[in-house]
């Protein structure tokens, strides 16, 4: 089979690479999966150049979702039957035309929830669920969060909508300002326009904002502290400066505020399982009666992974790059 190869941590335009490798064969209680579409995340990415939480052994195949059809189960893994269609996230070598994945881990996917959608339904949303839940933001109360036109910023407003909680979307520009209003989420200010800090009280009607997301690090960070009610928290979400965070100490001792992390591969080792099903149910249950749709701004084959990584960190993007296996 084709699969995306790294012989060393670096660029991923320049350390990815398809080969030709065997094809795995599932073990006790996992299956094996022919790929339809698995996307690239920012936190892929950083696998791949080495600066992650953990790193693999190498040579190694990176990718952790996909949306593919099982074509074969090892012993134990009974729940799953071949020829089904089904998502898995926190997956590993998924950038290939056949992976491995523990059977416990993967979602059937109802035929009303398109591969597009599948493909990236498990992992960024997720992250954005147990994030609001993590939150304990009450209805009414505004929560701040930058970058807000990824899939991420996009999902905290559709899940906070439906929770009553109001959403300050910070976003670079005025095409990303549109693209989320005419999602219908709002208020939404372009960080790039003179002024936009002076209009954060006229759009929140002054009341406090209890919680910040920071998903772009660097200065940014330093901008959602001042934007930060009393006893308010500065969640870290993300870095996509690639800068370390830049906060003012004063503001984190005058205001009482809380700086934390977020990482949502261990939160979701942690979550307790009726709560990790609570949750997976209303996803799928969102996907599949329309009100959650994922676009892709772009599908590229294996052979050409260096490019679509490439396509993934260039700026201007309404969706997730995705890769495709043979048989799509």
């Amino acid at each position: 089979m084709q699969a995306v190869v790294i012989e060393r941590f670096g660029e991923p335009k320049d350390v990815l690479a398809a080969q030709t490798v065997p094809v795995p064969e599932p073990g006790p209680g996992e299956v094996r999966l022919s790929m339809t579409l698995s996307p690239i995340h920012n936190h892929d990415l950083a696998i791949v150049r080495g600066v992650y939480g953990y790193k693999p052994s190498l040579p190694a195949i990176p990718g952790t979702e996909a949306v593919g059809v099982v074509d074969a189960v090892g012993p134990g893994a009974d729940r799953v039957q071949v020829g089904q269609r089904v998502a898995v996230a926190g997956a590993r070598a998924a950038w290939a035309d056949y992976f491995v994945a523990r059977a416990d881990q993967v979602v059937p996917m109802p035929p009303t929830v398109p591969d597009e959608t599948a493909c990236q339904l498990l992992a960024m949303p997720l992250s954005a669920l147990m994030l609001l839940d993590d939150l304990a933001v009450q209805p009414g109360q505004w929560i701040v969060v930058n970058a807000a036109n990824g899939a991420v910023g996009r999902q905290v407003n559709l899940f906070a909508k439906q929770r009553g909680v109001r959403v300050l979307s910070l976003v670079r520009g005025p095409g990303s300002v549109r693209a989320l209003e005419d999602l219908g989420y709002g208020p939404v200010l372009d960080t790039e326009s003179e002024g936009w800090t002076d209009r954060v009280s006229e759009v929140t009607g002054g009341e406090p904002i209890v919680r910040a997301v920071d998903q772009v690090s660097g200065p940014a960070a330093a901008t959602l502290m001042s934007l930060l009610a009393p006893r308010g928290e500065l969640i870290s979400f993300g870095a996509l400066s690639g800068k370390p965070m830049v906060i003012d100490t004063g503001a984190v001792i005058f205001k009482q505020a809380v700086v934390k992390g977020f990482w949502g591969q261990q939160r979701s080792a942690e979550i307790d399982r009726a709560d990790y099903v609570r949750l997976i149910t209303e996803l799928v249950g969102l996907a599949a009666d329309g009100t959650l749709r994922l676009e892709l701004d772009g599908e590229f084959p294996l052979d050409k992974a260096g490019d679509a990584a490439v396509a993934s960190e260039t700026p201007g993007r309404n969706g997730k790059i995705a890769l495709h296996g043979s048989a799509r």
